[in-house]
């Protein structure tokens, strides 16, 4: 099962997305405009630090340049195509992707904080039982800019409406993260950049159903985000059965990776939202909803 949009909102803007690109992206993206590489830097500031998507508010830039961009480029979040909040005021969105897919993240409200919870694959492959995403198919990987492009759909409007700033990040929504290895820590390095939102990596969280030589390789390459471990059951016997992942990294694999696999402390934790908050796409039919019921009290 895949979260497909309807029609009327599948749209795309054929014009470049400066979300798209990173840094140097953005560098080339301008030198191919005729222009200095600098410019990358003053457009991520109204992007990234005020929050700005109209280029006719980025005053730094010349009258033409401004013009040129509006014919050239956007600044577009993907845009929310459905709401629902919680009676404890916790909000989940889906977040149109890609023209026709979508993803869900969810936003913890607290009193002086606030959570965002964030995709980092359309659907999964991990099929665990108590998971209402494993039931879909693993359409794809989300690229690390569909990734940081979710907190920047957020972000404002959250804060906004909880007056507490967002304050930490965790990988705990639709899909595997270090099975999309590559795009979640480039996505990180984008949200910790002080390009980016210049967040400290202490308050970002990678969850992860137990990739054992994944959780080794983020030790390798000395990564100072936080390691959230979802463990489920305490044997594995009754963890074979629930995460069919656990055949291949048992969790005696696991234990030999050592608690600081990640450079900063492992927790064993529950994801926030796979396991307890029901997909909006799962009351399209009956049996969607089937599965999701079995799947929402994990």
């Amino acid at each position: 099962m895949s979260v497909v949009l309807p029609a009327s909102l599948t749209v795309r803007d054929p014009r470049i997305n400066l979300l798209d690109l990173d840094r140097a992206g953005l560098e080339d993206f301008f030198v191919g405009m005729g222009e200095k590489r600098f410019r990358a830097h003053q457009v991520m500031k109204w992007i990234y630090h005020r929050l700005i998507d109209d280029f006719a508010q980025m005053s730094d830039l010349g009258r033409g340049l401004r013009e040129a961009l509006e014919q050239a480029a956007c600044v577009h979040p993907p845009g929310i195509r459905l709401a629902q909040q919680s009676t404890d005021g916790t909000n989940k969105w889906l977040l149109g992707i890609d023209g026709t897919q979508g993803v869900e993240t969810v936003y913890i409200p607290e009193p002086t904080r606030g959570t965002l919870c964030v995709s980092s694959q359309v659907g999964c492959s991990l099929t665990c039982k108590f998971c209402a995403t494993g039931y879909m198919d693993r359409e794809r990987n989300l690229d690390a800019a569909e990734i940081y492009d979710q907190v920047v759909a957020i972000k404002t409007q959250a804060e906004q409406a909880y007056g507490a700033p967002l304050s930490n990040i965790v990988y705990m929504g639709m899909g595997e993260p270090l099975l999309n290895y590559a795009n979640v820590l480039e996505s990180v390095e984008r949200i910790t950049s002080p390009d980016g939102l210049g967040m400290s990596p202490k308050r970002i969280t990678v969850s992860t159903a137990g990739i054992a030589k994944q959780i080794k390789k983020l030790g390798d390459d000395g990564v100072k985000f936080n390691l959230a471990l979802s463990l489920h059951a305490a044997d594995d016997a009754k963890r074979n059965q629930i995460m069919p992942i656990n055949e291949s990294n048992t969790l005696a694999a696991l234990k030999t990776i050592g608690p600081t696999g990640c450079g900063q402390p492992t927790t064993a934790t529950m994801p926030c939202t796979e396991a307890a908050i029901r997909p909006m796409a799962a009351s399209q039919s009956d049996k969607n909803a089937g599965r999701s019921s079995r799947s929402s009290g994990g």
